[in-house]
């Protein structure tokens, strides 16, 4: 019964994804409107598929490192993408592609960056130093986007000020298979790495004697995690604390075994993320919120909540 109320919340928001916008389309037109079939329709399903990576994600960064307070945020790989995408907004990239590859690459910058550090003292990757090194690429990438930001002309400054903010805006059916076709083979390695996973929440050497092979695990699902998280950014720009608080919420339905966590993450980071970005097309219509302004308005009272929790233990 879980499944098929989380199955038809799912369906649910990508309807009212669809039904709602802007520009009023009567329901009896809904199934041959072009702005349904051309913008709508896309739209929902690209945010739906961003925020189920977004939510599996953080998921799996939580499991590897250990803590709750995890996400693509504080290991720096949205970061790395926003600098990448400000780099390509600034030099006059035309286009929504030269943007997203950009974000992309920088992503995978930052990915192989805090992987490094992960590996200073030894050959296994450090939890802890991966979180470290997680925020010090953030803060760095941070600041040289803060600087070309604040270089640029007023034209440059908000187009890349509403990419940091994240959005749909540019979606289409183009960007909706590109994403398709990229998140199989990170979303398969995740679920190979559920049951070891499990093992590792109970520690590293009960995790080893029980046959996990700890290091393998941590880098496969360190990487899958990250890949996933340029692919999501890539296309919808940053999109805060979607990785953080699905996670939580599916726990505390499907508790903590990745078999049934990493699905139930993807439709909630699904329904999230749709949900947020129909209320940023229509609350301020004509104009759009950034999606990310939304989440935020939702994860920064959740952020502070769990940060509370988890240092009373």
């Amino acid at each position: 019964m879980k499944w098929l109320g989380l199955g038809l919340v799912a369906a649910l928001a990508l309807l009212v994804a669809v039904a709602l916008g802007p520009t009023h389309v009567p329901v009896a037109a809904l199934a041959t409107s072009d702005i349904v079939r051309s913008i709508r329709l896309p739209r929902g399903v690209l945010a739906f598929l961003v925020g189920g990576a977004l939510g599996v994600s953080g998921a799996a960064l939580q499991a590897i490192v250990r803590n709750p307070l995890a996400d693509p945020f504080l290991l720096g790989l949205s970061g790395g993408a926003g600098l990448g995408a400000v780099v390509a907004i600034a030099a006059h990239a035309s286009g929504a592609l030269p943007v997203a590859l950009a974000a992309f690459a920088g992503a995978l910058i930052a990915m192989v960056l805090v992987y490094r550090i992960g590996l200073v003292g030894g050959a296994e990757l450090d939890p802890r130093v991966l979180i470290l090194g997680g925020v010090a690429v953030g803060a760095f990438s941070a600041a040289v986007t803060t600087a070309i930001v604040s270089l640029a002309n007023a034209a440059l400054l908000r187009n890349a000020m509403l990419w940091l903010w994240g959005g749909l805006g540019n979606a289409s059916w183009s960007s909706v298979w590109l994403v398709c076709a990229s998140l199989p083979l990170p979303l398969v390695t995740l679920f190979a790495a559920a049951r070891p996973l499990d093992l590792l929440a109970l520690g590293e050497e009960p995790a080893g004697y029980l046959g996990a092979d700890v290091t393998r695990v941590r880098r496969q699902v360190y990487i899958a995690a990250s890949l996933l998280t340029a692919v999501a950014v890539s296309v919808s720009g940053i999109i805060g604390f979607v990785g953080l608080i699905v996670p939580h919420a599916m726990r505390a339905v499907w508790g903590r075994t990745h078999r049934a966590l990493f699905p139930a993450a993807f439709l909630g980071g699904g329904v999230l993320v749709t949900l947020a970005d129909t209320l940023a097309r229509v609350v301020v219509a004509p104009r759009e919120l950034p999606v990310g302004i939304v989440t935020a308005l939702v994860g920064v009272p959740t952020f502070a909540l769990l940060m509370r929790q988890w240092t009373a233990r």
